[in-house]
């Protein structure tokens, strides 16, 4: 388990903070999806948590240590996959993970074991003898993930580690993930693939604009999708007639030409002639899954509104 609590990081006083008061947990056995626009704050949160970046103000407290204070012990109870790893691009992944395996007291022959088991575990058997520089961004992935495992950490946190992937990575990653959680780690998944996160984890946090503005369950989700259909409606032109008429239905946003309609309970066909009716020509009108995406972009509309 590991706690933020209440960290704030500074990087120039000309432009504010850019996490503010962060605080959440994630516990063991489950899997915590963290959420957010480009730039909400979602790294900086997770290089504190893990001991890259030092707080300005609060801490993290990883398994009862606390990062700042405790940081060799703390250390040893994470494991942390980045967006983009960043190892020796020339050395050969099996000599660079025996190497890495000494910063954890590991040396000498059950170096080379544990390296070679680990890179065999992430699917990286064949590839043991090729330089760092030759993988492809999912092979880094791989490395990275079975660098994170050198420890047999607690917790885990991946940082858009499911970018750019091609269809097997994600599944290996989601399957891994479902693993370690069933044998009670901590996780925490930061992804803009909104589906794997809905899929995958048992609550939510939402970050905009450095603040936590919104931490949600798996029940919490379902409910709102099950709330009603959203409707997105693509007409000629949008007219005020339009968009009066459309209120009385749901919640109205406009993209363009198009007005997306959420929490609808009635008949679309109803709709359709309605709009017609009224003069309107209306180009398509199709139903839209409400989901964790939805749910996202009314939070962020709802803490806008509010400033």
């Amino acid at each position: 388990m590991f706690e933020i609590k209440a960290a704030t990081k500074v990087f120039s006083a000309k432009q504010g903070p850019a996490i503010s008061s962060v605080s959440f947990d994630v516990r063991n056995g489950e899997i915590v999806g963290f959420v957010g626009l480009n730039g909400a704050g979602k790294t900086t949160t997770i290089r504190i948590a893990v001991g890259v970046s030092l707080p300005t103000s609060g801490t993290v407290l990883i398994d009862g240590h606390d990062i700042t204070q405790e940081k060799p012990q703390a250390s040893r109870s994470i494991g942390w996959v980045p967006e983009i790893p960043n190892f020796e691009p020339n050395a050969k992944a099996w000599k660079l993970m025996r190497y890495l395996a000494g910063f954890y007291g590991i040396d000498g022959k059950e170096a080379t074991k544990e390296s070679k088991d680990l890179l065999a575990s992430v699917g990286l058997s064949g590839f043991e003898n090729r330089k760092f520089r030759t993988y492809s961004q999912g092979m880094k992935k791989r490395f990275s993930l079975a660098v994170s495992m050198l420890s047999n950490p607690q917790n885990f946190l991946f940082d858009e580690v499911l970018n750019g992937l091609d269809p097997e990575g994600i599944q290996f990653f989601r399957q891994l993930m479902m693993g370690q959680k069933k044998v009670n780690k901590a996780i925490l998944l930061s992804s803009h693939i909104l589906t794997e996160v809905e899929n995958l984890a048992d609550r939510v946090v939402f970050i905009h604009k450095g603040k936590v503005v919104k931490t949600a369950t798996r029940d919490e989700l379902a409910s709102y999708a099950a709330k009603g259909t959203t409707l997105r409606i693509q007409l000629q032109n949008v007219t005020d007639d339009a968009v009066s008429y459309l209120k009385t239905l749901g919640t109205v946003q406009i993209e363009g030409n198009a007005i997306v309609l959420s929490d609808f309970e009635g008949d679309s066909s109803q709709v359709n002639a309605e709009l017609v009716k009224r003069g309107l020509q209306v180009r398509e009108i199709k139903h839209e899954r409400t989901g964790l995406e939805e749910y996202f972009f009314e939070i962020i509309r709802r803490t806008d509104t509010a400033k």
